[in-house]
């Protein structure tokens, strides 16, 4: 049997060209590698235009990304707004497992957004910009802790659930702790987490817990907001609305969300150091991907594009043999005795 922790013998997949894993254990299988919706909202990465954005959707479909994530604030309801658009102009919605999440919005803002009422109305909004009648999955959007201990957001997307307004719920978090905590709430599908080369900590706190109470894990941030694809330098800059600009030391919201909370100096000292375990043929970043694919708790990636190409690259990590048992060793050495020490933030 395959550890949850060790992926030495994680099996090599079989069913080209994009190879799925069940979302839960009798759940339905999804990509591997998903598309991850936070960039074409077009608020925090800089600007993408529609019909780019629009184009970078039909271009993972076509590389066989089934798995899409976005959220009701990215963008305002732009994100929603342009899969909506993807998905009539695709006319294959049953083709597509579509998550979304809420609970960050302004308007009413917090509390009044843990409302039962608020819930439910946020969950028609979004279906309405999707354009969809059921979510495959809606998640709680990085929430106070305290309001995850209460679990009423959670008792009311039980109650959407049964309405057949979602098919299933979750949780996504910004620490362990927060982690731990969502999986005590009753029926919780899946967590969707920050887990890369630059964020380790989840493989032996979380992931066997995880296996154990049959919860998919969504790896948002596998890249580490692009540093770990390996095309940054020190003299790399980012647009004023790039949050990799205006975020580095959590000036707007978690330091997590940029860089996974690593120095921008130490990530690319780090980055070099890896260069040379990148197989021939393959990118730095679908090297990263496949670091994260080689562990078996691992549910599906959700790697963010702009532009189709960058999607193409992506979804072609899932065709990368595993990563050898020595190579994850160094990794892990390397990023306990340097990176573990200086992460920034909320772990």
């Amino acid at each position: 049997m395959v550890s949850a922790t060790n992926p030495s013998e994680f099996p090599a997949p079989k069913d080209k060209p994009m190879f799925h894993r069940p979302f839960r254990k009798d759940g339905p299988l999804v990509s591997e590698v998903g598309i991850g919706c936070w960039q074409i909202g077009g608020t925090e990465w800089g600007d993408v235009t529609d019909d780019q954005a629009v184009a970078t959707l039909h271009a993972a479909a076509d590389a066989g990304i089934t798995f899409i994530d976005t959220a009701d604030i990215y963008g305002g309801g732009r994100s929603e707004r342009l899969i909506g658009r993807f998905l009539r102009e695709l006319g294959d919605r049953e083709r597509f497992f579509v998550a979304s999440k809420l609970g960050r919005r302004s308007d009413p803002g917090w509390p009044e957004n843990f409302s039962p009422a608020t819930v439910r109305q946020h969950t028609e909004d979004s279906l309405q910009r999707l354009g969809i009648e059921t979510l495959d999955l809606t998640q709680t959007h990085c929430l106070p802790l305290d309001e995850m201990k209460r679990q009423a957001v959670f008792e009311t997307l039980a109650d959407l659930q049964r309405a057949g307004k979602i098919r299933g719920f979750g949780a996504s978090v910004e620490t362990i702790d927060e982690a731990r905590q969502c999986l005590e709430v009753p029926g919780l599908g899946s967590l969707q987490i920050i887990f890369n080369i630059f964020r380790q900590q989840p493989i032996h706190d979380l992931f066997l817990l995880a296996l154990e109470k049959d919860v998919a894990l969504i790896i948002r941030l596998p890249l580490a907001s692009g540093m770990l694809a390996g095309k940054f330098s020190a003299e790399s800059k980012f647009a004023p609305t790039d949050h990799r600009h205006f975020n580095r030391n959590g000036e707007s919201f978690n330091v997590g969300e940029t860089f996974s909370g690593v120095p921008w100096e130490l990530g690319l000292q780090v980055v070099d150091q890896f260069r040379g375990l990148v197989p021939a043929g393959a990118t730095m970043a679908q090297w990263a991907l496949r670091w994260c694919l080689d562990h078996p708790a691992v549910t599906v990636v959700i790697p963010g594009a702009k532009h189709p190409e960058q999607a193409r690259q992506n979804a072609a990590s899932s065709d990368l043999a595993p990563i050898a048992v020595e190579t994850h060793r160094h990794i892990q050495e390397v990023f306990e005795s340097r990176v573990r020490p200086m992460i920034k933030g909320k772990v």
